[in-house]
């Protein structure tokens, strides 16, 4: 699916579009409290961006939009190891971007606040059980992506499947973990917000979930 610069550029878009918009429904309930969309709006504002850039994108990229998504394409002979590169590359620098470009759009008071909605471990939420619980989420959303898009006989429904699966992993693991189930995600507020703490959880979690997930 490596289609060169406009399949990184697909990449870049459609995870900047994750992460700005994911991010900022984060923000945006800082922003204005008991009238804030809630775990909900959260989930759904990240599900709706990722389906319809995988949507969006699938015939230019294959619509990854994920390093974990990636990884799994590479462990099982479906993708180069250069291009691979190239995918992350792409992935995370549309996380990064986005994350700045939210510093100008809300207070600073108030991203930093939720520190741009950067993955993190509850108080109540050991290190082993976070890792448990991004690595099953992650499996379940690259589960998704290999039985609606990567199978020949899947339904055709864009990237709604997917787009479901983060929701429903945000509905369950946000409070605990953050569910980004995606590196990039994790990588872009962590940089500008400078939120590092167990950073290493959401790439090595989200890596072996979406490449069992790939493998199976």
């Amino acid at each position: 699916m490596d289609q060169g610069a406009k399949s990184y550029w697909a990449e870049f878009v459609g995870t900047f579009t994750l992460c700005f918009i994911g991010q900022g429904a984060i923000c945006a309930n800082e922003l204005l409290g008991a009238d804030g969309p809630g775990l909900l709006g959260i989930a759904v504002a990240h599900g709706l961006a990722l389906a319809v850039m995988i949507s969006a994108f699938g015939a230019t990229s294959g619509g990854h939009l994920n390093p974990a998504v990636t990884f799994g394409f590479l462990v099982t002979g479906r993708q180069s190891v250069p291009s691979a590169i190239k995918y992350w590359i792409s992935q995370i620098a549309g996380a990064v971007v986005a994350s700045w470009l939210l510093t100008l759009v809300f207070p600073g008071a108030i991203w930093q606040a939720v520190r741009l909605g950067a993955a993190g471990l509850s108080p109540e939420t050991t290190v082993m059980g976070g890792v448990i619980a991004e690595a099953v989420m992650t499996f379940f959303l690259v589960t998704a992506v290999w039985g609606t898009v990567v199978d020949e006989r899947a339904p055709k429904i864009g990237g709604f499947g997917i787009g479901l699966a983060v929701l429903m992993g945000i509905l369950m693991g946000g409070p605990m973990t953050g569910a980004a189930m995606n590196p990039a995600r994790a990588f872009g507020p962590a940089l500008v917000a400078g939120a590092w703490e167990t950073h290493w959880l959401w790439w090595v979690a989200p890596m072996l979930g979406g490449a069992l997930a790939a493998i199976a």
